[in-house]
């Protein structure tokens, strides 16, 4: 009952990030129900798919669906005024990264993965559907793009919530330390501007 909450949580919050993102971009309603369904559902079916859990929950489960749909109708009748949408896209992508990844650590370790293998798929989880969200839109991705933290917090609160279950942690417990250092860390660096590391420039010298 937790994965599944933890799921449900996960791809409506996210499916406002992508209607967010729809209604920025100035998308109708097709493209709002689109994009935040994409976004909500990408990262789980490709959790699903690679530790052979098939027919995927969001096609075998209507709520799947209907948690994404929920969010775009929610998003494209509630929004207000589109030049304030950034902040808030990147709150709410957060908060869904935290849930994903959470949710993916714990169902690739109940499929029976090593702890690196299911930190890896939880973090895969986490950044999947905004991938795909940002590839629909035509901008580049959030995990690609120049010094953002985005994939190392993913990373960081799966490899948590996987330690945590691997040293006997509470399941209701452990989910909770490592979605809150996912999103807390992704809140943080887009507060602070903190940046992945880069690689030096072409020419310059050091130690």
């Amino acid at each position: 009952m937790l994965l599944l909450t933890l799921d449900l949580l996960g791809i409506f919050v996210f499916g406002v990030s992508g209607g967010l993102l729809a209604v920025r971009n100035q998308l109708d309603i097709v493209g709002v129900l689109v994009l935040a369904t994409a976004t909500g559902l990408g990262g789980g079916l490709l959790r699903d798919v690679l530790i052979g859990a098939v027919p995927p929950p969001a096609l075998a489960d209507w709520r799947y669906l209907a948690a994404p749909v929920a969010a775009g109708v929610v998003t494209f009748v509630w929004h207000p005024a589109v030049g304030r949408f950034e902040r808030v896209i990147n709150v709410f992508d957060a908060f869904g990264l935290g849930m994903f990844v959470v949710a993916g650590a714990v169902k690739a370790h109940e499929a029976g993965l090593g702890p690196v293998p299911a930190a890896v798929l939880g973090s895969i989880t986490g950044v999947g559907g905004g991938v795909v969200r940002d590839v629909l839109v035509g901008r580049i991705p959030t995990i690609l793009r120049h010094g953002e933290l985005y994939a190392i917090p993913a990373l960081a609160g799966a490899g948590v919530v996987v330690l945590g279950l691997e040293v006997g942690v509470a399941q209701v417990v452990i989910v909770f330390v490592g979605a809150a250092v996912a999103s807390g860390w992704r809140l943080l660096a887009l507060t602070r501007g903190w940046t992945a590391p880069l690689p030096r420039a072409a020419g310059t010298s050091g130690s």
